[in-house]
């Protein structure tokens, strides 16, 4: 049997829930980027939004669509993500971590927004089995890093790794006056994050003594998934090296920026983000702004 190729692996900025349903340069770089891919055996994904006090991976045959938010407009609770899947991925993944605990969940998570609303864009038509890693906040960043870099030799196993957060994040200093920009701070930490995951990956972790990352990460869990696709891009051969599929900041506060390894830059992307410009609107948030 001939062995699948090497995976790549993406890091996607996420942002708002309303991305799901919305067609801009960023949803654009995630259908380009799905479009691009092998058909992958299946998607591990690690989202911002399963943030809990233990490792744990999805082991349910059909995962649950979690609408993980509030205030936002009934189509987007409407949205189901109907992938299959695949409880055998839990036990490959405990034998390459060992002996890093890992937990199967059967029953109380699923597919959260942070990996649907990428997903409905990259692989819309949900057939390819999902799986979910959690964050581990009892953690540290190097935690992360390691388990990442780990995690690797799934790559060549057909499987599909996503990250799904955003490297700066900060809801409450979102500015529905700045929708395309960021502050100076955001752009700052956002650049020196992006020297570092392209030149050494394994020095993301290191961003915490940054002056600005307590505006830039005023709560771990959005950076968290980074580190993951940091820690693979550190494991990788050279031919792995990351490289930019989108960047930008919206609101003056969330960065978009997205990277992909083991994937040349996208030679289609600039049509497709030519051909879905993002509209005049302000930034479809709750005025709580606490769901993004």
């Amino acid at each position: 049997m001939t062995a699948p190729p090497l995976m790549p692996a993406a890091f996607i900025g996420h942002g708002s829930p309303m991305n799901a349903l919305e067609t801009n340069r960023y949803t654009a770089s995630w259908r380009a980027f799905g479009q691009a891919v092998p058909q992958p055996r299946a998607i591990l994904a690690i989202s911002a939004h399963w943030y809990l006090n233990a490792t744990a991976v999805t082991a349910m045959p059909q995962p649950r669509t979690i609408h993980d938010f509030y205030g936002f407009p009934q189509p987007l609770f409407d949205v189901a993500y109907p992938a299959p899947g695949m409880p055998e991925l839990v036990g490959e993944i405990s034998d390459l971590v060992h002996p890093t605990w890992i937990g199967a969940d059967v029953d109380s998570w699923g597919i959260d927004h942070g990996t649907w609303s990428v997903l409905l864009h990259a692989f819309p038509h949900a057939t390819v089995p999902v799986v979910q890693l959690s964050l581990n906040a009892e953690k540290a960043a190097g935690y992360h890093l390691q388990l990442g870099a780990r995690l690797a030799p799934l790559r060549a196993q057909g499987i599909l790794i996503v990250g799904s957060g955003n490297i700066v994040h900060n809801l409450g200093a979102l500015d529905r006056a700045m929708p395309d920009t960021g502050y100076d701070w955001a752009i700052r930490f956002d650049q020196d994050a992006r020297e570092r995951m392209l030149t050494d990956p394994s020095e993301l972790a290191s961003l915490d003594a940054h002056p600005d990352y307590s505006r830039a990460v005023p709560t771990t869990d959005p950076f968290l998934p980074a580190l993951y696709v940091a820690g693979l891009a550190a494991a990788a051969v050279a031919t792995s090296e990351p490289q930019v599929l989108i960047d930008g900041c919206v609101g003056g506060s969330l960065s978009m920026a997205s990277y992909t390894l083991g994937l040349p830059p996208l030679t289609s992307l600039d049509k497709a983000v030519d051909d879905n410009q993002p509209t005049d609107q302000p930034i479809d948030l709750p005025t709580d702004g606490r769901n993004a």
